[in-house]
């Protein structure tokens, strides 16, 4: 795993020991990052199931604004922090909490990626929280990283695009116009 561009451009990333554990593969990253290029500079951004960080540290380079980090996993989390050492950023937060925890904090992002584990129904749950609580900026995205078609309609959020990579199915929402 590598960040794909901006000023941290080729740094490997500090990876799991441990198996079981599913990162963004380089290509599916550098794919939704070329579809969001025009969106991450300045943005405040939300990593709400962060694993190593590889999605927010990617917004980082690319001159996002803010990143927030979140994950349950003590393991993430070091990982994470291993990875931060190698950079000199300020505006940057890491939170180890469930993500409803995280996202009942009520603060609003212009980008939210959700990477839970696939066999989970984690996504979805942050999905209708983020939808409920109205958590997207205006013209704020969520991208949602999971292994199956989206075929559900989530409350507050439409879902206007979806790419297939392999196994993985990445899902863009944004807020429902009124």
């Amino acid at each position: 795993m590598r960040i794909i561009s901006g000023k941290y451009r080729g740094m490997n990333l500090s990876e799991f020991k441990t198996g079981g554990i599913r990162p963004t593969a380089d290509r599916v990253k550098e794919s939704v990052f070329n579809i969001l290029a025009a969106e991450i500079a300045g943005a405040k951004v939300l990593d709400l199931f962060c694993g190593s960080g590889g999605l927010g540290l990617e917004c980082v380079s690319r001159g996002a604004g803010s990143v927030r980090f979140n994950d349950i996993s003590e393991e993430s989390i070091k990982v994470l922090k291993k990875n931060l050492l190698r950079i000199n950023e300020k505006n940057i937060i890491i939170s180890r909490s469930d993500f409803s925890v995280c996202l009942y904090g009520g603060k609003k992002y212009d980008l939210i990626f959700l990477d839970p584990p696939y066999k989970s129904d984690a996504g979805l749950r942050a999905l209708e929280i983020i939808g409920q609580k109205n958590l997207l900026e205006y013209g704020g995205i969520a991208v949602y990283e999971h292994d199956m078609p989206f075929v559900e309609h989530v409350n507050g959020l439409i879902k206007f695009d979806e790419r297939k990579y392999g196994i993985t199915y990445v899902t863009f929402f944004k807020t429902e116009e009124l």
